[in-house]
């Protein structure tokens, strides 16, 4: 038994290596190829709103929502403007149809009054919080598939907050 322990352990941690691996990597293909879409921010309580060196985001999106007809995980269809700022067009569980000039969002939600896109939170160094007050846009990068990946917040002229 004791030969066949180690072969266990180095076997699982084969495995792990290479799905973390296989996730950095998608992220990476994401950044890479993904679409840039810019989702404008909801107001957030207040007092939540800076919290030690994060910021809590909310979208547009999530708001004027028929929570009680929406499905735990689905896609948020959105169709961009010129400035590729998104609009919500509709909710849906599947990624079919979709429409000519229509993007896919994948959502969660978990409880009853939010929704979720993998994107709720932006981290940046400490004293710096003044400068992404501004912020009025969330940017994130999609795929075909509705994968999102947060890559930064944005001013009301479209500008990165860097």
């Amino acid at each position: 038994m004791k030969k066949y322990k180690w072969f266990i352990i180095l076997a699982n941690l084969v495995i792990l290596l290479v799905y973390f691996n296989y996730s950095i990597s998608q992220k990476e293909e994401l950044l890479q190829d993904g679409k840039l879409v810019l989702l404008p921010l909801a107001p957030v309580d207040p007092r939540s709103l800076m919290q030690g060196d994060y910021m809590s985001l909310r979208y547009s999106i999530s708001q004027d929502v028929d929570y009680e007809k929406l499905a735990k995980r689905g896609y948020c269809v959105v169709r961009l403007d010129s400035g590729d700022i998104a609009e919500k067009v509709r909710f849906q569980q599947n990624t079919t149809p979709l429409n000519k000039g229509e993007y896919l969002i994948k959502y969660s939600s978990s409880d009853p009054w939010n929704i979720n896109i993998g994107a709720e939170s932006f981290f940046f160094q400490e004293g710096h919080s003044k400068k992404y007050e501004a912020a009025k846009y969330g940017g994130i990068k999609i795929d075909k598939n509705g994968n999102s990946l947060l890559v930064g917040l944005y001013d009301e002229n479209l500008k990165n907050i860097k």
